[in-house]
């Protein structure tokens, strides 16, 4: 067995990773009023090129931004689309983890027809690019976050069709991709909560009392990526992540993934899944009984979550389980989520993010023989 030569790679991350104290200050300031635009962007760029560093120094292949130049992984992007905006005086998911943030988490409303009159993170990439010479990797949120996750009333209102929202933004995901494309992305990640969560009844309930049928959702999700990806050059590598939420180290729902195994897996038209399976929550691994031949599975095994160090012959042992239902040469490691999903950060410091990240590629290289 031997590293991989396109991605995913053997070793590889979800994307975000911890701001680091300096940008958290150029933030906050920006918000007051206190620098302008290109004082905070001048912060950013610096920080992100010591965030490349980081990663390049573990021996890591595929690189991000950290998505340094975000508040919230999902609802910053699909900001950028027109026709996307956000409140903060109301509350969709009444989750008692986000009570007594300040300020209080935005919700995504739909105000009126989406579009893309403008790009909305090309730059975020187009810089990246221009500061590593390894594999340079997007992230952006699932066009099934607008729909799970935003205010719904908003959406029906504006679209009474709804085959007419989905073709509007699946259009605008489309359009980014392409330019994307175009600046030189060859690995783009598509980020999905609702494949994991809906493992979860409660999640489950939660849809019902939104009018929907959680199965139909599901299915329904699948053929939005499918929709914003169908244009996608061969030699671009697709993959979708998803996990059962990461604010500050805590998690939004529970159950494996057979609730949905049998439709995603097998109907998503992407290279590759990153699977949260870093604790008992996330079920077996019986379900990758439905993964096609030939997909990748970047089994999320470390947690990042917390700091403490998994044992890598614990994560050795996990990989063989996992091989039973996926082909060894098939699978890869990686965190379970990023490491600061929202700007706040999980619950450890950057040398613990570097030692996490450190054991996935020491980890792959023992097990595959390279990253």
């Amino acid at each position: 067995m031997s590293a991989r030569t396109r991605p995913p790679f053997r070793a590889d991350h979800v994307g975000s990773l911890l701001r680091p104290p300096e940008l958290h200050e150029a933030r906050e300031k920006a918000k007051k009023g206190e620098i302008d635009a290109a004082a905070l962007r001048a912060v950013e760029d610096k920080c992100i090129r010591e965030a490349v560093a980081l990663q390049e120094s573990v021996g890591l292949q595929g690189i991000t931004d950290g998505e340094f130049r975000r508040d919230f992984w999902h609802i910053d992007f699909l900001h950028g689309f027109d026709g996307v905006d956000i409140r903060h005086d109301i509350d969709v998911l009444q989750d008692t983890k986000f009570k007594g943030t300040h300020p209080k988490p935005p919700t995504m409303i739909v105000s009126a027809r989406i579009r893309r009159t403008k790009p909305s993170m090309l730059d975020h990439f187009k810089f990246l690019k221009s500061v590593t010479g390894r594999t340079a990797k997007f992230t952006m949120p699932s066009p099934a976050m607008l729909h799970g996750r935003a205010d719904r009333a908003s959406i029906t209102n504006t679209y009474p069709d709804l085959d007419e929202f989905w073709a509007d933004l699946t259009q605008a995901y489309r359009e980014e991709i392409r330019d994307l494309y175009a600046a030189g992305c060859r690995y783009l990640q598509i980020d999905d909560t609702t494949i994991a969560m809906m493992g979860d009844p409660k999640v489950q309930e939660h849809f019902r009392k939104l009018g929907d049928d959680p199965k139909k959702d599901v299915a329904m999700y699948a053929d939005a990526v499918n929709a914003a990806i169908r244009d996608v050059p061969e030699d671009m590598t697709v993959c979708t992540h998803t996990c059962r939420g990461n604010f500050k180290s805590t998690f939004l729902a529970s159950g494996g993934y057979d609730f949905v195994a049998d439709t995603t897996f097998s109907k998503l038209e992407v290279d590759g899944y990153f699977l949260e399976y870093d604790t008992e929550r996330a079920g077996g691994f019986e379900p990758l009984r439905f993964m096609p031949k030939g997909k990748v599975v970047v089994l999320g095994l470390v947690t990042s979550k917390f700091p403490q160090l998994e044992k890598r012959d614990d994560l050795r042992r996990r990989v063989d389980e996992a091989s039973k239902y996926v082909p060894f040469e098939n699978l890869c490691l990686s965190p379970q989520c990023g490491f600061s999903s929202t700007h706040h950060g999980n619950i450890m410091s950057i040398e613990e993010e570097k030692a996490k990240l450190r054991l996935c590629v020491e980890t792959a290289t023992q097990v595959w023989g390279g990253v």
